[in-house]
Order: C-alpha cells, then structure tokens, then sequence
C-alpha cells in the first residue's frame, strides 16, 4: 500500500527549497529533505516535525553532483516515505562571476548542480510515475534561463537547458498522466542575490514557496514566480539579438 502525498525536495536545506519544504509539510506532505549540509536539514526537520506533531520530514545528505547516488538514494528514500508523488529539484548554484571573468570550474560547477543534478533526479522519478501512471515533477529554473544576459553565461546556460529538459519531459510523460512543471522564479530573497542591490519585484523565499507549491498542485507547464515576470520574459525573449546585446542586462 503506497502512501499518498509524499514528496522529496533535492536542495532543502535553505532559501527556496527550504521554503518549499516546510509548505508542503503544512500540506500534510511526507517530505525527503535532500541536500548537503546535513546539519540544516536536521534543523529544518526538527522545525517540520514539531509543527505537525508527528515524524514528517526525514534527512537525506547528498551532493547534488554526485549523479551516481542517485538510483540508490532515490529508492531508499521512496521506501522511507512509503511511496513518492511528488519531486521537487531546487538545487542551485550561481557563483559570482566577474565581466571579464572565463572560468571553466565555476561554469562546470553551475552545469553540473543545476542541470545535470536536475535530470538524474529528474530520470529518476519519469522512470518510476511513467509505470504508476501518475506523479508531478517540479523543476526551479529561473528567468535567467529566457535569453543569454552577459553577466552569468554559465548561469544562463544552464537554466535555459533546464527549461529544455523540463519541457521534453513534459511531452514525453504526457499521455503517462504525469505532470511535469517548470517554475521560473524572479528574484527570491536569499543568500543567492544578496548583496546585489535592490532588485526588481524581489519577493521573499517563504512567499515563493508557497506559490511554487501552489503550482505544483494543480498547474501545467511553465509558472512564472510572481506572474507578471511572463511578461516581462514576453518582451525581452522578442528583443532582436542586435538590441539585446547592447543592454546592460
């Protein structure tokens, strides 16, 4: 007997997937917190816990990079939880990167946590929902993804081959009853973005959470985080490539 509502957030143990986290625990989710740095997921378990009064979120280290866990560590925590509905990928790294800075180590670190990470989770759970015929899986990408900015090429990579990803998942798992969504958040207030000024419509982790796990409930396809940024991304994704690159973007 599979237990309904069970969930694993890969990247937990702060900003949005924190977030994420402690909202589906509100939700009656059981939850796998993966990520790591083991001590932040204790603590954020304990605080999941206490507020349901029961054992709901359960710890997992694991470096998002070591693609080769992943197999293993996704049945066990299927089987810690009593099933899986539910996969949520909010891993992410964005190291500062100086505009004449070229750096292989730091562009392969963004690839490898963000994209890679994301598609051995990602195949993963396609294999397993893909023969229940039924599940979600929730990607966190970022607007960053919808054109290549000169600030963050490695960055911007990686989140546009996300999107990508996503989307063939998505049509692949189509007739499978499965859902997949790409959430293309603005700007979160976490460690990420901190210390870059004020930005634009920045909105807080708790408050993404919550609209992340809203979409992840019932929504299709892609969801900005808030949802005016679609049209912000409408008109810059039609910005001829001569234009854009002569923003300060």
């Amino acid at each position: 007997m599979l237990k309904d509502k069970c969930a694993v957030v890969v990247g937990a143990s702060s900003g949005i997937g924190a977030a994420v986290a402690v909202r589906l625990g509100r939700a009656g989710y059981r939850v796998a917190l993966v990520a790591r740095r083991e001590e932040e997921l204790k603590r954020l378990a304990g605080e999941i816990n206490q507020r349901a009064g029961e054992e709901r979120a359960f710890v997992f280290a694991h470096d998002a990079s070591h693609f080769d866990e992943v197999p293993t560590l996704f049945d066990r925590i299927a089987e810690t939880l009593g099933g899986m509905t539910m996969l949520v990928y909010a891993a992410g790294v964005m190291p500062k990167v100086e505009p004449e800075e070229y750096n292989f180590a730091k562009d392969r670190q963004m690839v490898e946590v963000n994209l890679l990470g994301m598609m051995a989770w990602g195949n993963a759970a396609a294999e397993l929902f893909a023969r229940l015929q039924s599940g979600v899986i929730v990607g966190v990408g970022s607007i960053a993804g919808d054109r290549g900015r000169k600030g963050q090429p490695g960055y911007n990579t990686s989140k546009g081959a996300q999107a990508i990803y996503l989307e063939s998942l998505r049509n692949r798992l189509a007739s499978k009853n499965v859902r997949v969504v790409t959430i293309k958040p603005g700007y979160v207030d976490t460690a990420m973005v901190r210390g870059m000024g004020n930005l634009l419509w920045m909105i807080s982790a708790d408050e993404a959470g919550r609209r992340i796990v809203a979409a992840a409930e019932t929504a299709r396809g892609t969801v900005y985080v808030p949802r005016r940024w679609r049209f912000v991304s409408l008109i810059l994704t039609h910005i001829p490539s001569f234009i854009f690159k002569k923003l300060d973007i």
